[in-house]
């Protein structure tokens, strides 16, 4: 089992950037693949990004080019570099983590542990 804690979440102006960081505790074998969701007020929960224990990236739709996502798999880590904020990126962010196993990506059924949650606001 794993257990992730998020951190980096903060309150930005607009065109401002923001690192989100996950560390994940327990086996890594439960986290090949570790990513970011996200979910604002009244909205279901978003696809970001996310990345596999080889190195393989991938994206939700309009994430790339703004948000930028690594791993430090010695530190069993995964971070979400995010710039050009805007307004409509305001959410509370989740990391969360799976195993190797077949899958969308980008479908949150396909992870197994996730982190409590950091929140993200940007204002005007």
């Amino acid at each position: 089992q794993a257990q992730l804690v998020e951190s980096g979440g903060g309150a930005v102006q607009a065109g401002g950037s923001l690192r989100l960081s996950c560390e994940a505790s327990g086996g890594t074998s439960s986290t090949y693949v570790m990513g970011w969701f996200r979910q604002a007020p009244w909205k279901e929960r978003e696809f970001v990004a996310a990345m596999t224990r080889h190195g393989i990236t991938y994206y939700g739709n309009s994430m790339e080019g703004r948000f930028t996502i690594s791993r430090d798999n010695a530190k069993n880590s995964v971070f979400l570099q995010m710039s050009s904020l805007q307004i409509e990126d305001t959410a509370v962010y989740y990391c969360a983590a799976g195993p190797s196993r077949f899958g969308t990506v980008g479908a949150a059924s396909r992870y197994d542990y996730w982190g409590q949650g950091t929140q993200v606001t940007v204002s005007s």
